[in-house]
């Protein structure tokens, strides 16, 4: 059994690395080992998880490196086993106070990716499934191809239609407006924090990605 103090500092101790250009952990083995694999070596007390909460927006640079590249060591090194892991989009839009829409920093297509993330999350609770997801759209935007992010669904052989069903009533940009009271504008993103506190500011490194995660 892990307690939550060494939870606590197992995650302290990942986080300053996170940004670090780890060849091991390039997205083709990552797709190759997949999330739902591997034998549980950590086991937690279920009541005492660490809080893991990473506050982001989909189009921003430093936050689809953050996601893609560091924030999947969590699942290869086990440490997902001591963590409740939440992602919470949105960050630095607001809300037009003339009309009730949202506005996105990065633009509309930052919102429409900010909202079926949003989905993603709400429709499964199972953490690997809509991680898998957002990785697969945050891996698009680094690339320039966020427009294709419906590909990801049969590339991770997901279903789609709850996420898009939730998508186009409206669904995830409603939450979404609860997502921005959280994230009220911050200075730097991705803003991480450890049971409700901030690291400090975190210096990303550009990802160096070969191109075998998806399908060309």
């Amino acid at each position: 059994m892990v307690s939550p103090k060494l939870g606590i500092i197992s995650v302290l101790r990942l986080v300053p690395f996170l940004f670090i250009n780890n060849n091991k952990s390039d997205a083709a083995s990552y797709y190759a080992s997949g999330l739902h694999g591997g034998s549980a070596e950590v086991a937690p007390f279920a009541s005492q998880k660490v809080n893991l909460s990473v506050y982001y927006a989909s189009l921003s640079q430093p936050c689809a490196t953050f996601i893609v590249k560091n924030l999947e060591e969590i699942f290869h090194s086990d440490l997902i086993n001591i963590i409740n892991l939440q992602l919470v989009p949105w960050a630095n839009a607001y809300v037009n106070k003339t009309n009730q829409s949202i506005i996105c920093q990065n633009g509309p297509d930052e919102c429409e990716l900010n909202s079926v993330e949003t989905c993603a999350l709400n429709v499964w609770n199972d953490v690997s499934k809509h991680y898998a997801l957002i990785y697969c759209f945050e891996f698009l935007a680094i690339e320039g191809r966020h427009k294709n992010w419906k590909d990801c669904f049969s590339q991770l052989d997901l279903p789609k239609e709850p996420v898009l069903n939730c998508y186009t009533r409206g669904n995830g940009t409603e939450i979404g407006k609860k997502y921005i009271n959280e994230t009220a504008p911050l200075k730097s993103l991705p803003l991480v924090m450890v049971n409700d506190e901030s690291i400090g500011k975190l210096h990303a490194m550009q990802p160096s990605f070969g191109n075998k995660f998806y399908k060309r």
